[in-house]
């Protein structure tokens, strides 16, 4: 599924569930040994409750939208992890530079497509499911369903349990009706990267999110 194909299915069935996901990373940061279902199900039950009182949010100040998912999601987000996976094999090959132009250009990317879903959100509720057992904390996905008017929305979540001081779960990715975001991206990156190489998708990237920032 392309790029602009699964933002157009999203925005039809529920991008702000997109939204949710990321911009759930918001919240203070509890105990390490927090159980990754309880995790999702606090971030989200908590999220909904600040969207929904905040009306600048919910009136879609875009403006606002994008410092909060920029101020409070990135550090609780292994970003560098997703754009690195999103990229593939190239990411490796990659000078320090570019990973660091593609990881910026690729933030922009997202923050402005998911921060325009916020204003969305209304009486829509989170069910989490029940984990899978065996799973491994380096990559561990928690399941959810997003329950309002219209059909329910599959919104996933994949995590990681950082080490050390300070350790928690953190997002890498993430499942909006079955497409995971990494993978869809990957497909759109590798295409442009035997095009013309990681230089090529950058100069991609910069035009699409300048592009994004006339249209608002």
């Amino acid at each position: 599924m392309k790029i602009s194909n699964l933002m157009s299915l999203t925005r039809r069935n529920g991008l702000w569930a997109a939204a949710l996901v990321l911009t759930s990373a918001c919240m203070p940061a509890w105990a390490a040994d927090e159980a990754p279902d309880a995790f999702v199900k606090r971030i989200t039950n908590d999220t909904l409750d600040l969207i929904k009182a905040d009306k600048s949010l919910r009136g879609g100040d875009i403006g606002k939208l994008v410092q909060l998912v920029d101020a409070k999601l990135m550090p609780h987000v292994n970003f560098r992890r997703m754009t690195s996976l999103a990229t593939g094999p190239a990411w490796r090959k990659a000078t320090p530079e570019q990973q660091k132009r593609l990881q910026d250009e690729f933030k922009i990317l997202l923050v402005r497509t998911y921060s325009g879903a916020l204003s969305q959100i209304t009486d829509q509720v989170v069910v989490v499911k029940p984990l899978r057992a065996g799973q491994e904390d380096k990559n561990l996905v928690v399941n959810t369903e997003v329950r309002g008017k219209g059909d329910p929305i599959q919104l996933d979540y994949r995590l990681e349990k950082t080490p050390g001081e300070g350790s928690g779960w953190m997002i890498f990715d993430l499942n909006v009706l079955g497409v995971w975001l990494i993978e869809n991206y990957r497909t759109q990156f590798t295409k442009e990267i035997n095009a013309g190489g990681i230089d090529a998708l950058i100069a991609s990237l910069v035009l699409r999110n300048k592009s994004n920032a006339k249209s608002g």
